[in-house]
């Protein structure tokens, strides 16, 4: 008896182990969201225009983020050619909901005139 006990134990141990492993494998396959990969993109330019900017996150990262949208706000900060950019990023369907939000400052002195240096037309 004592031994069909220690069995049994045993066996609801390894079964609890395999539950929760499963479970940590299907949070695994979600892609994980997160709009740093966006200013990540972001950084590579070497000019940027105020103005806003949407678009699907499977064209940038791929089909694992078809379901989710990004939008960008870029706006002129400082006169010196410095620059804020804030990323959101929200489901493509159902009920919209935002999902990861980032503001990055970027220094891009190669770029147009923006709203600190007169000019008066965005894009």
């Amino acid at each position: 008896m004592i031994a069909v006990g220690i069995f049994f134990a045993g066996v609801f141990a390894i079964l609890g182990l395999v539950s929760s492993s499963l479970a940590n494998a299907r949070r695994l396959q979600r892609p994980l969201v997160d709009a740093g990969a966006l200013a990540a993109q972001m950084s590579l330019t070497n000019q940027l225009v105020e103005g806003s900017d949407s678009g699907n996150l499977g064209d940038v990262l791929g089909d694992a983020y078809k379901d989710y949208n990004w939008t960008s706000d870029v706006q002129e900060v400082q006169s010196n050619k410095l620059f804020q950019v804030d990323f959101t990023v929200a489901n493509a369907y159902g009920n919209h909901d935002t999902l990861d939000q980032i503001t990055v400052l970027f220094f891009r002195p190669q770029s147009p005139a923006g709203s600190m240096d007169g000019a008066t037309m965005t894009r």
